[in-house]
């Protein structure tokens, strides 16, 4: 289950820039990640809510962006959205949903960042 380790990941990342900016409260997340990362978003979010128990992060808004499958076909030079084929839960499959070959580029869907962090900071803090 990578979703454990990406989470992990994603809230020691948090939880570093917040203190860096001298946070009292962590008040919205924005996290996109792209559907060939193969990450459950429902999974991801479980996890990230039970690794923020007593952190900054606790009682915050996670918003899980899914990033679909954009593509550039080299041998008919589609450019655009493509589904993937889900037959084999381990492997994405991805091909050209105009000519069917497997000879493309991806261009988007295999994001996995953490966009946006909103904080609050003290006053003190702010006017410095």
């Amino acid at each position: 289950m990578h979703e454990l380790s990406m989470a992990d990941a994603m809230v020691k990342t948090i939880l570093d820039v917040a203190e860096k900016n001298k946070a009292e409260e962590i008040i919205e997340v924005t996290i996109e990640i792209g559907k060939l990362t193969m990450l459950n978003p429902e999974q991801l979010r479980f996890l990230l809510d039970v690794l923020s128990e007593d952190t900054l992060l606790q009682g915050s808004k996670i918003i899980i962006n899914e990033i679909p499958v954009e593509i550039k076909c080299n041998s008919c030079d589609f450019k655009g959205s493509t589904d993937l084929d889900d037959s084999d839960h381990y492997l994405a499959i991805v091909v050209c949903p105009q000519c069917g070959e497997r000879d493309l580029e991806v261009t988007a869907g295999r994001e996995c960042n953490v966009q946006k962090i909103k904080i609050e900071k003290s006053d003190e803090e702010e006017e410095k």
